[in-house]
């Protein structure tokens, strides 16, 4: 393994224009890590990975590295670009036990954190580094959000996201678990107990429902809410799974990791929603997929699907008149998450859009004075990557608002 990642690092050009660099979302500097990691400053380069992206260990596992650096190495134009993605793992993963932070100045301001998922943590990390209090705040009994209940254990194993605990003590991060904002607490209340400001990184966790009939029955189930926890369910061996985004192909994956034996999506049309890299696992793992399937209904028996007609450019333009039945012993509905808006109804001010997602300037403030928000709560569904990319620009906000409050 040592011997691969060093023969990786031997292979990079270290390009004075790196489109690695620019394909990366939060513009990891891959020549200057790969740099140092050949030069044996092994800490040096961890440290550069952590301050520019704290969340470097997970999307070294997670991120689609094949539309980001891998897929922007000039290398891979006429051969086998480098997968750096595999340096930074190993990187990031010695980094993460031998992580020390030194002498940080303390500042006179507390700060909230709503949301301790890849956006809450990156925007924790950076305040605390910078000297702020902070204190963060979680629905569930551990930290992690999508990292620990929206992707699967063979994806990202949840030893990593526990071993990220040391960090949040390192830095003295206070972790409230079970506490649901706009219920007992309410964001006013975090203003009258002293805190400057408050970030939101929620996430999207209410599924969306078609409005169909059937949704209700005791086979059917959404697909975010199965990913939290897949051992609470007996889906039977035929498992029909309503959409092709990427938390369908996890669902999949996942069902068929637990006793399922035949597995299909199905989509309206012939576009898909997830990464092609995220199919192709699926592929890999036995899931088969069902094009042209507009879903009508769910009974006992499963999902009834209209059969769409389609043009010579696959647009569709009609569908059959005779219904198609499908036999599955469970319904899986993965389309779509939509923020809970417990924040928006029981604060005055704040203000959502017509899909309930947060509505942000362009230094990441809500609609209420500091108050800001970044990651999957603001745009919907997206990366690891691009969560902390926007928290990240999001803390440096905060950081300058809270300077000025002075």
């Amino acid at each position: 393994m040592a011997l691969t990642i060093i023969n990786e690092a031997n292979r990079c050009l270290q390009c004075k224009v790196p489109m690695c660099q620019k394909g990366c979302p939060i513009s990891t500097p891959i020549p200057e890590v790969i740099k140092k990691f050949k030069e044996n400053q092994l800490m040096d380069a961890g440290k550069q990975l952590f301050e520019n992206n704290p969340m470097s260990v997970f999307c070294s596992i997670v991120c689609d590295h094949q539309a980001q650096c891998a897929g922007h190495c000039v290398l891979g134009r006429k051969g086998s670009p480098v997968h750096f993605y595999n340096i930074e793992r190993f990187i990031s993963d010695t980094y993460l036990d031998r992580i020390k932070f030194g002498t940080i100045e303390k500042k006179d301001k507390r700060t909230a954190v709503i949301g301790s998922g890849p956006a809450g943590l990156t925007a924790a990390v950076i305040l605390a580094m910078n000297g702020y209090e902070v204190t963060m705040f979680d629905d569930n009994d551990h930290m992690g959000g999508m990292l620990r209940y929206g992707i699967p254990e063979f994806r990202l194993s949840k030893t990593i996201i526990d071993r990220y605990q040391k960090i949040l003590e390192k830095l003295n991060i206070q972790f409230r678990p079970n506490t649901t904002f706009g219920e007992a607490l309410t964001i006013d209340n975090l203003f009258r107990d002293g805190y400057s400001s408050v970030f939101v990184g929620t996430g999207v966790w209410r599924p969306k429902n078609l409005g169909i009939e059937g949704e209700s029955l005791a086979n059917v189930h959404f697909g975010i809410s199965y990913l939290a926890n897949p051992g609470a369910f007996t889906l039977g061996e035929n498992v029909a799974i309503i959409g092709m985004g990427n938390v369908a192909m996890d669902v999949a994956r996942t069902a068929l990791r637990h006793g399922a034996q035949n597995v299909t999506l199905y989509a309206r049309s012939k576009r898909i929603a997830a990464s092609e890299h995220e199919m192709d696992y699926a592929k890999l793992d036995g899931a088969q997929f069902e094009f042209g399937q507009a879903i009508e209904k769910i009974t006992e028996e499963g999902p009834v699907f209209k059969v769409a007609i389609f043009d010579e450019n696959d647009k569709v333009i009609g569908y059959e008149e005779e219904l198609n039945q499908v036999k599955a012993d469970s319904t899986i509905l993965a389309v779509s998450q939509a923020p809970k808006n417990k924040l928006i109804s029981t604060t005055v001010g704040l203000m959502g859009n017509e899909k309930g997602l947060l509505v942000t300037d362009e230094n990441c403030m809500c609609t209420v004075p500091g108050v800001f928000a970044a990651g999957d709560v603001v745009h919907g569904s997206r990366t690891v990557v691009e969560a902390a990319e926007e928290a990240k620009r999001a803390a440096m906000a905060m950081i300058r608002y809270m300077e000025e409050q002075q």
